[in-house]
């Protein structure tokens, strides 16, 4: 059984699209054909990606995200740590 990747996912607790359980598995994205390590949050279909500005906080503690537009590129990441072929 192969495990499909939501349209939208995002690691934050506090988001309704968060999943523990699927981001304890390892998940990488590929934007734009570049691996990008710091994304907060994702949706394939509209073609976005959140990711973290740096150390900048709002008024709540929360890192501050820019959206940022283009293809998206879920996987799941290998026992060993390295992309899939």
């Amino acid at each position: 059984m192969a495990d499909t990747l939501p349209d939208r996912l995002s690691t934050n607790p506090n988001s309704p699209h968060y999943d523990e359980a699927l981001l304890a598995k390892g998940v990488g994205i590929r934007f734009n054909g570049v691996e990008k390590t710091n994304v907060d949050e994702y949706c394939v279909s509209e073609g976005w990606v959140r990711v973290t500005a740096g150390n900048a906080k709002d008024r709540f503690g929360n890192a501050m995200t820019i959206k940022l537009k283009g293809k998206v590129e879920p996987y799941l990441q290998s026992k060993d740590g390295a992309e899939p072929a």
